[in-house]
C-alpha cells in the first residue's frame, strides 16, 4: 500500500437531513462511467439523512446500508480503484415529523428516484441499479428536480422528459 494525500471538499449544506435525491458517477479502471441514482429518506425507519451520511454508508461495510459498494462489488469492481463525484439536490422535502409525513414524503420522492434512473438509462448513462416504484410521479414538483440533474448530466438535458408514468 502507497501513502498518499487526498484531499475532499464538500458544502456544508450537504449534512442538512432531509429528503434528498443524488447520482453517484463512478469512473472505474477501465474507460467506462457508472452511475448509481439513490435518495435519502428511509423506508425502514421515519428518518430523512442528509446525502453526507448516505456517502458514507453506501462506500462502507455494512451490508445493510453499502448498496452502491455491492453493485460495483458484484460487477467485480474494487472501489478503492474507483473515482467518485456526487452530485446532490435537496433537501426537496424536509424531515417529516410523524410517520404519516414520513411515508408521503417517502413516497414522493422514491417515485422522483425511480422516474430520474429511467431517464439517465433510457438518457445512455450506465447505471448501475434498478430503482422500483409504484408511486404516482407528481410531473410538476420532478420538474425542476430534473432540469438540476440536467445541469450536471447533459444527455439527460438533451431530449424530453419522459414523464408518463402511473
Amino acid at each position: 500500500m502507497k501513502t498518499k494525500t487526498h484531499e475532499l471538499s464538500i458544502s456544508g449544506e450537504v449534512l442538512q437531513r432531509g429528503f434528498w435525491l443524488y447520482i453517484w458517477e463512478i469512473q472505474t479502471p477501465k474507460p467506462n462511467h457508472l452511475y448509481y441514482v439513490g435518495r435519502t429518506g428511509d423506508s425502514s425507519s421515519s428518518n430523512a439523512q442528509s446525502p453526507f451520511n448516505r456517502m458514507g454508508q453506501h462506500l462502507g461495510f455494512h451490508k445493510n446500508s453499502n448498496v452502491l459498494r455491492r453493485h460495483l462489488e458484484e460487477k467485480n469492481i474494487d472501489p478503492q480503484t474507483c473515482s467518485f463525484r456526487l452530485i446532490a439536490h435537496g433537501p426537496i422535502l424536509k424531515e417529516a415529523k410523524t410517520n404519516d409525513q414520513h411515508k408521503k414524503r417517502r413516497d414522493s420522492i422514491a417515485a422522483m428516484e425511480k422516474a430520474l434512473a429511467d431517464e439517465m438509462t433510457a438518457s445512455g448513462y450506465d447505471v448501475i441499479n434498478v430503482v422500483k416504484c409504484r408511486m404516482k410521479l407528481d410531473v410538476n414538483n420532478y420538474a425542476p428536480v430534473r432540469a438540476a440533474f440536467a445541469l450536471h448530466f447533459k444527455m439527460l438535458g438533451s431530449g424530453k422528459p419522459n414523464l408518463e408514468r402511473n
